[in-house]
């Protein structure tokens, strides 16, 4: 089932319903209001859900919203976001300050909320990590995999989560909900995932413990202090948490883990293919180290994420086809779909 919402061509905020609504959010969590009138910028590298940067001249907010057009029913949920950012807030996960929450559609002609801007940084491409230093690079990782460990760790009723998701039969169902996506959103027939799916569904690993879930856990969501880039920040993109299996976080993690001379993720470009990177397998092993959980089943995670990743490129491509995605950079997207579901397939045979 699918939701409409307004099309791509309708993409620049209103803002003055925007400003009326943020100062009133302003004075009831801050005491203060806007400072001046308030501009939109969108925000490169947001594919998923359209994200802005907001100011009044003195602060700098950035608003996250779900993509224009049609979307999937559940999928995009900004009020997911919200809601497990505030939760985490004053945990060891470093994330955001959430302003507001509107589920009002009569602002913005759909759900978003706003939150602090990070003065941060985030690397996304091999270009962006080769001005760090070979210790920089190590630490960093070493920094992500113990944010990830500090995440998995968390008991979801004690931060109010406890009510996030379903863990019983949690892969089963994220399985089952990728599938049915695929069948919605692909554009061209592809020979790989008849053959993927029953692969990923024979080889359905156990579930050992159940935990928070980012769902979406790579180093391009991770945004890193300028001046020391392996201090992380915040975390970013929670609109896939859940509770569920947490090894599913580290498959994805260890997807987007590309290495000097090896087949590169085609979103991370090859961003921790450089000497000081630890490898995928160390990355794994740090995580073990720290948790003593079995993760003999791994290769399913990494491959279930790899299919996970090639279904959400497709709905971006499927939007972009369809004149509903926002900003630049869409062009190529489809074009990374059909290795992703080889890769996936032959890590998954």
């Amino acid at each position: 089932m699918t939701t409409a919402r307004p099309s791509a061509d309708e993409n620049t905020l209103a803002l003055a319903p925007l400003q009326e609504y943020l100062h009133r959010a302003l004075l009831d969590q801050r005491g203060h209001g806007l400072a001046g009138t308030l501009s939109a910028s969108l925000i490169a590298g947001g594919r998923s859900n359209p994200t802005y940067l907001l100011t009044d001249g003195d602060h700098e907010w950035v608003l996250r919203r779900p993509p224009y057009g049609r979307i999937w029913a559940n999928a995009h949920d900004v009020g997911r976001e919200a809601r497990v950012i505030s939760a985490l807030r004053e945990t060891p996960v470093p994330v955001p300050s959430v302003i507001a929450h509107c589920a009002d559609d009569s602002v913005l002609g759909a759900p978003f909320y706003v939150m602090d801007r990070i003065p941060g940084r985030t690397f996304r491409t091999h270009e962006d990590t080769a001005s760090l230093t070979e210790r920089e690079r190590a630490e960093l990782a070493d920094a992500m995999v113990d944010v990830l460990v500090a995440l998995h760790r968390i008991e979801p009723a004690a931060v109010g989560l406890e009510g996030l998701g379903r863990p019983d039969g949690y892969l089963q169902r994220q399985l089952d909900r990728w599938a049915r996506q695929w069948e919605v959103v692909s554009t061209a027939p592809n020979a790989d995932v008849t053959e993927l799916l029953r692969l990923l569904g024979e080889g359905l690993p156990e579930t050992r413990y159940a935990g928070i879930v980012h769902g979406d856990y790579k180093i391009d969501n991770v945004m890193v202090d300028p001046a020391r880039p392996q201090d992380i920040l915040g975390v970013l993109d929670w609109e896939m948490a859940t509770i569920g299996d947490p090894i599913a976080d580290l498959g994805f993690l260890v997807s987007f883990w590309d290495e000097p001379g090896g087949p590169w993720n085609p979103i991370s470009a090859g961003a921790t293919a450089h000497a000081g990177f630890p490898t995928a397998d160390e990355v794994i092993e740090r995580y073990v180290q720290l948790t003593d959980v079995d993760v003999e089943s791994i290769e399913w995670y990494v491959a279930f994420s790899e299919f996970k990743l090639a279904v959400i490129l497709e709905q971006i491509h499927h939007r972009h086809l369809k004149g509903e995605t926002t900003g630049d950079g869409f062009d190529d997207i489809g074009e990374m779909v059909a290795p992703l579901l080889h890769r996936a397939r032959t890590r998954a045979a």
